[in-house]
């Protein structure tokens, strides 16, 4: 499949802004109190890298 090493390397970006995603929303739940439009902007994220790596490992 073209374009193997690219989608590798945005799956991997993918993780990373989820993971990053999550510190800075508990970093702000922290301070100023639940949002929840934030955790659901970054649930809507996870799913998204879930199903990006679920698409790259079949």
């Amino acid at each position: 499949m073209p374009g193997t090493g690219s989608t590798d390397g945005s799956t991997r970006t993918m993780g990373v802004l989820t993971v990053g995603g999550l510190v800075a929303v508990t970093a702000y739940t922290v301070a100023l109190g639940s949002n929840g439009w934030l955790w659901f902007g970054w649930v809507v994220l996870g799913l998204i890298t879930l199903g990006m790596v679920a698409t790259r490992s079949a």
